[in-house]
């Protein structure tokens, strides 16, 4: 097979761009145009190739790509448009890109210009910024070929950074690159416009309805001085706090603020009002997603933006401003979204997803064999945990302790507190003193105190390693601590990196923190044993994927599911062969009890 390193350079401007725009935006709008590309095939000298669409695709198409695997810094960009615009598919997709967030973790840049000098392989030019708002008929002939010279440059760069990363790198997460890269180059959803644009039109209508309620303006809303201000004449304080960013006290106005929230039950009806009308105006995403999703039906199927290794712990994450990762599915609208979202004609989609894998892989990796036997043998484990807190039978739990049980069992496994958990209870609607918290909380640790004891092994690893020491923890041969690395090597093969890990002593004792984009970041073990089983999780769903796409083709993952698109005929049989593929266990997660529930639709939001 071989190897073909490729870079795109196309015409931009100040209104016309990718920092504008999102990739599929950008090379779907009819102002795109490929200004030359170069091509690199196996350890070839480069070449640089410009001219006109024809010109460039009969190019192109000299290239075996039926045997071809396509290497970009960014290959979702240009891998679509090699399929988009040229109509040619690769064999195999690889990127740099990916990998060098795989390798380095997300918390440094992963841009070609911050891993060529990581490596020293060469510096990135700076011709593209003369390039600004010029066509291709606007390039002299010198200037064309300065740029074509820039283009090689990148080339040789991305070709350099793959003999170099790829050495090594786990063989799987090379096919994960692949299967990711295909959800958005190769797309196969359809959007339903019809059901998109009455979303919409519902959507705005009880905004305004909200807000006619309030019996305020959209500015008041919007502004949080004004909405202060508004408040104060309700005779309520404005809620404030710490701003994470700036560090200097700002109003708490936000959703996820539990000051703000509280006000939704004030006893004032208009304060009520007021607290709806602001989060039903100032929460914009479901009106934005909605309109970018009607734009996209416009233009033709739907690219799923699934971003590999997004996340600290190598989950998938959204890209492409449309993020497919939390779409939501509660409420009277909640599943419209996701209910726009079609297979095409004569197909069906089946979504498969991995049954408290979170709660599972933490029961074996502490080796909480009591909790494993009971996920193994499928008894209901959320019953079970109700039964020791309300010291009744199993025959005899009501609904609402069941869900006391679960929120525990998902809830306690890192090393909640009392505080914490009552709270979260609060945030689905059920209160409990902080008195009746602390005794679930002690019952949920009594009973799983092996659990406890892989807490405080994550807590030793962490001071041990922020001293550049390994001390190993967690089952047997699962995971290894790297120290030069200040890192967890996962069964993928890949790392759990906690970066220039340092420690503080503070009045609580012993902190340790580690850097990322955003600051230092603390880091205790009960979080590192929720980083480890998520990534773990991540490690099994990766290779469950790779299974069923063997079959069928894979078209979105979202946190522990995969979504499947088979022909109609065959959903039955397909149906029972995803099942059966997301209950595969690794050889190395022997013993771990794995389980999925499935179901099936037209529609992503049918698969029920």
């Amino acid at each position: 097979m071989d190897l073909i390193t490729l870079d795109f350079e196309t015409y931009y401007s100040k209104e016309f761009s990718l920092s504008k725009m999102t990739t599929e935006e950008y090379v779907r709008d009819p102002r795109f145009e490929v200004i030359g590309l170069g091509v690199k095939r196996n350890n070839e000298e480069t070449e640089w190739a410009s001219g006109t669409h024809e010109q460039i695709k009969e190019y192109l198409q000299s290239f075996d790509w039926s045997d071809t695997m396509l290497l970009c810094h960014n290959t979702m960009f240009d891998g679509a448009i090699l399929n988009w615009v040229y109509d040619i598919r690769p064999r195999v997709y690889a990127d740099t890109m990916c990998i060098a967030r795989a390798i380095h973790g997300v918390e440094t840049s992963a841009s070609l210009r911050a891993v060529s000098e990581k490596y020293n392989i060469g510096a990135k030019g700076t011709e593209v910024i003369q390039a600004l708002g010029k066509r291709r008929e606007d390039f002299t002939e010198s200037e064309l070929a300065r740029y074509g010279d820039y283009c090689v440059n990148d080339v040789e760069l991305t070709y350099k950074l793959f003999t170099i990363m790829a050495n090594g790198f786990p063989r799987q997460e090379l096919k994960l690159i692949d299967l990711t890269l295909r959800m958005f180059i190769q797309p196969t959803l359809e959007l339903d416009l019809g059901l998109l644009e009455q979303h919409l039109t519902e959507t705005r209508d009880r905004k305004d309805a909200l807000l006619e309620s309030a019996g305020v303006s959209k500015e008041d809303l919007m502004s949080n001085q004004k909405f202060a201000e508004v408040l104060e004449g309700l005779g309520v304080k404005p809620p404030t706090k710490v701003s994470p960013t700036t560090g200097k006290e700002t109003f708490a106005f936000a959703k996820t603020d539990e000051a703000f929230k509280a006000l939704a039950d004030h006893e004032n009806d208009d304060v009520q009002s007021l607290v709806a009308a602001r989060l039903g105006t100032k929460s914009t995403l479901e009106e934005t997603r909605t309109q970018r999703f009607i734009d996209i039906a416009k233009r033709g199927t739907l690219p799923v933006p699934v971003r590999y290794y997004a996340a600290h712990t190598g989950r998938w994450g959204g890209d492409d401003k449309i993020n497919l990762q939390n779409l939501p599915s509660r409420g009277p609208n909640g599943k419209k979204l996701k209910r726009s979202i079609i297979s095409p004609e004569g197909y069906t989609l089946i979504d498969a997803d991995s049954a408290q894998i979170e709660a599972r892989v933490l029961a074996w990796l502490a080796e909480q064999d009591d909790l494993v036997s009971a996920f193994t043998n499928g008894e209901d484990v959320y019953v079970k945990m109700a039964s020791r807190i309300y010291g009744c039978s199993e025959e005899e739990v009501t609904k609402d302790q069941r869900f006391v049980g679960k929120t525990t069992i998902l809830g306690a496994g890192y090393g909640m507190g009392a505080v914490k958990f009552q709270a979260q209870l609060k945030n689905f609607g059920f209160e409990m003193d902080l008195d009746e918290a602390r005794r679930v909380i002690n019952i949920y640790r009594d009973a799983n105190w092996k659990i406890n004891q892989l807490w405080r092994d994550a807590q030793n690893m962490v001071k041990n390693l922020s001293r550049g020491d390994a001390v190993q923890f967690g089952r047997q041969g699962i995971l290894d601590v790297v120290p030069a690395e200040s890192a967890v090597r996962l069964p993928s093969g890949l790392l759990l990196r906690y970066d220039d890990l340092r420690f503080d002593q503070t009045d609580k004792g012993m902190e340790f923190h580690y850097k990322t984009r955003r600051g230092r970041t603390r880091i205790y073990g009960g979080k590192v044993i929720e980083n480890v089983c998520q990534a773990i999780a991540r490690c099994i769903i990766g290779e469950q994927m790779l299974k069923i796409a063997k079959k069928y083709r894979v078209v979105l993952t979202v946190h522990d599911s995969i979504v499947a698109c088979v022909r109609d005929e065959e959903v039955q049989e397909a149906q029972a062969f995803v099942e059966e593929c997301m209950r595969w266990r690794p050889d190395w997660a022997d013993g771990l009890p794995i389980n999925c529930e499935s179901g099936t639709g037209k529609s992503y939001g049918d698969c029920e």
